[in-house]
């Protein structure tokens, strides 16, 4: 009976501990469960909102926003919380500082030295005579070489004191657009604006059509004498004298100050674009600013500059005929026979949207940067574009900022070309990938405005490095990228005195390789000693957005 009891004792006890060591066990159990809850919790914290942070400034190419944004007032970097959580300079600063500087470096400008627009007429000036009769002028070409026409023009009135009659604008060129001067310029302010140079009608008084006109192709790259000696005196004849063609009639140099100061006027303030396309412009450029700093890229791979260039690299045996097609059958386009591969060596190709992207990158722009594409349909269409949006994946064109809003312009090429001019003027930096018109208008009127950054492609430099890259001898590298800067280091728009005629033409050819009056207006426009007077204050209007939506919604209705 006592080993009954002592079986029984020993039995109770055993299930007592055993029950003790089943709750110990179970409250283990328990502690892991909720330790590991909490470590995955604290995890899902700290990837939301620390993490981000932190990748966000260790990242090895963050964007010039995203800097600024991480920059104090004592010049760290680090992201500030309720708990006071904060990277100090001790260990970030020597990799940032370089980042920030860089990227900075990226965006800025080159130094004015002091140069503002003067142009202001002198004190002999004085408001035009009588008229001796009417000038008409037939514009010719695509929006930009038409505004350079129209301000010559001017000038050529006021020279041989003729009444301009509101110009003509192209409508038989190669984009077959419409629209009159009234639709692309805002009319009445073009004729307010100039009534102390030239007087300035709508059109030719009805007594005055019947009259037998002077229709005269003025001599190209003329100054003041030949106008003077040659088409004034065709006043004791004719009432009307009708200008054939308006580009380039006038000479770069050696005008009479007057008249230089007089171009200026006209084309940075009187030649003012409509009302509508001022409103639409003003949307697209607030739009492409809420992206952070932007490059406007003029991307000259259309199909009627690459047929009228003759430049055909990288592009199929189908598509080269067909470019060839397209400039045999243009009357207007004088030379046929064009060798690409020479074309290209010399630098009178444009660059092709892949190289524009390797050009780009080495110059150190990052992946992030958004890049409005100021051009019409590129050549090719999306598989010409993949290798630059391989590079830049932020390719921003006018129709994606405005869907409907844009609808009244669509089919008006020169209205369309004018927002892109626009958009690019204001941009923080313009790369054009080829020197045309309006590659040289958006480049001086930047000058204008106080030289901001415009990078000019050497591509000639461009076009031998990339056929080593081709042929294997260069690699697109650290390399690349040291002497692509190099090379560009003086291309970005800083002052500068325009450039006269390539050393060893001569002839009329001089006048040909001179730097355009409107590419480059220092040093006849710009003065170092301050400016007795600036029409322009910001672009063209001012115009703030509501201004702007009011005009689109009450007002709404391309090219080299």
């Amino acid at each position: 009976m006592g080993s009954d009891m002592q079986r029984a004792a020993t039995t109770a006890q055993y299930r007592r501990t055993h029950k003790f060591r089943t709750g110990v066990g179970k409250m283990l159990v328990r502690l892991i469960w909720i330790s590991g809850f909490l470590t995955v919790t604290l995890a899902t914290l700290l990837s939301t909102h620390l993490f981000p942070a932190l990748h966000s400034v260790f990242r090895s190419r963050p964007s010039f926003s995203e800097l600024s944004k991480l920059q104090t007032k004592q010049g760290e970097f680090g992201v500030q919380s309720s708990s006071k959580l904060s990277w100090t300079r001790e260990s970030t600063t020597p990799h940032l500082s370089r980042l920030a500087q860089n990227s900075q470096k990226l965006w800025k400008a080159a130094p004015s030295r002091g140069f503002n627009p003067c142009v202001k007429p002198s004190e002999s000036y004085e408001a035009p005579g009588e008229s001796r009769g009417y000038l008409l002028v037939h514009t010719n070409g695509g929006l930009n070489q038409m505004r350079a026409g129209i301000c010559d023009m001017v000038a050529v009135a006021r020279i041989i004191n003729a009444t301009l009659v509101i110009p003509e604008l192209d409508k038989g060129s190669f984009w077959q657009d419409s629209s009159n001067f009234s639709d692309v310029f805002d009319e009445e302010h073009f004729i307010n604006a100039l009534a102390n140079d030239v007087r300035i009608v709508k059109r030719l008084p009805k007594e005055f059509s019947f009259f037998n006109k002077a229709v005269k192709h003025f001599r190209s790259w003329s100054g003041v004498e030949y106008y003077q000696e040659e088409i004034a005196p065709l006043w004791q004849e004719y009432n009307v004298i009708r200008a054939a063609k308006s580009d380039s009639r006038l000479a770069n140099n050696n005008l009479p100050p007057d008249i230089q100061k007089l171009r200026c006027r006209v084309h940075y303030d009187a030649l003012r674009f409509a009302p509508h396309i001022e409103a639409m412009g003003e949307l697209l450029v607030e739009r492409m600013r809420s992206y952070g700093p932007y490059i406007a890229l003029h991307l000259r791979y259309e199909k009627d500059m690459l047929a009228f260039s003759g430049c055909t690299y990288g592009l199929t045996t189908a598509e080269a005929d067909e470019l060839t097609a397209i400039r045999e059958s243009t009357p207007y386009w004088k030379v046929k026979e064009i060798n690409s591969t020479e074309q290209r060596a010399k630098g009178l190709c444009p660059l092709t949207p892949k190289e524009v992207g390797i050009f780009l990158e080495a110059l150190g722009y990052p992946p992030s940067t958004p890049i409005y594409i100021a051009a019409g349909e590129i050549y090719g269409g999306d598989h010409k574009m993949a290798e630059l949006a391989s590079r830049f994946p932020t390719l921003i064109r006018k129709e994606k900022l405005a869907h409907a809003e844009l609808t009244p312009f669509m089919s008006h090429a020169t209205q369309m070309a004018a927002l892109d001019y626009i958009v690019s003027v204001e941009s923080n930096v313009f790369v054009p990938s080829y020197s045309g018109n309006m590659a040289r208008a958006v480049e001086g009127h930047r000058r204008y405005l106080g030289h901001r950054k415009t990078i000019i492609p050497d591509r000639k430099a461009l076009v031998s490095l990339f056929n080593k890259i081709d042929r294997g001898q260069l690699r697109d590298s650290k390399r690349l990228s040291a002497i692509i800067t190099e090379i560009h280091k003086k291309r970005q728009g800083s002052p500068r005195k325009r450039k006269g005629p390539i050393s060893g033409t001569r002839g009329r050819e001089r006048f040909r390789t001179e730097e355009a009056f409107y590419t480059n207006p220092l040093p006849d426009c710009l003065c170092q000693n301050g400016s007795s007077y600036n029409p322009v204050e910001h672009r063209s209007t001012g115009l703030n957005t509501t201004t702007a939506q009011i005009l689109l919604d009450g007002n709404m209705e391309k090219s080299i």
